[in-house]
């Protein structure tokens, strides 16, 4: 497999696990939605503190991969954003852009 295949692995993976329930997945869609705009969602690094060996990889493969994107995360998994604003919305996870606005 080559790296970027194996980075697209890494990134369907993690997108599977923030859909998912367990208790590393809410932190995985804050990485994945810091990705997608991360002016409205940015992500804390001290959060990879709380995810497992793997999923901690996983998440560098996918940031090593979003360095020089050439596609964007929504596109690249071949989804639309709306998907990703409905994570947001699934896991509370709340959009900064619309702080102080009326």
């Amino acid at each position: 497999m080559s790296t970027s295949d194996a980075r697209l692995a890494a990134l369907r993976r993690l997108w599977t696990v923030a859909n998912g329930h367990s208790g590393q997945c809410k932190t995985i869609a804050k990485f994945l939605l810091g990705l997608y705009n991360g002016y409205r969602f940015p992500f804390d690094l001290t959060d990879f503190r709380t995810l497992d060996h793997t999923l901690f990889r996983g998440c560098l493969q996918v940031l090593e991969q979003d360095y020089r994107p050439e596609l964007e995360v929504h596109d690249r998994l071949g989804i639309p954003g709306a998907q990703f604003e409905r994570l947001a919305e699934d896991w509370g996870i709340r959009d900064h852009s619309r702080e102080g606005a009326l």
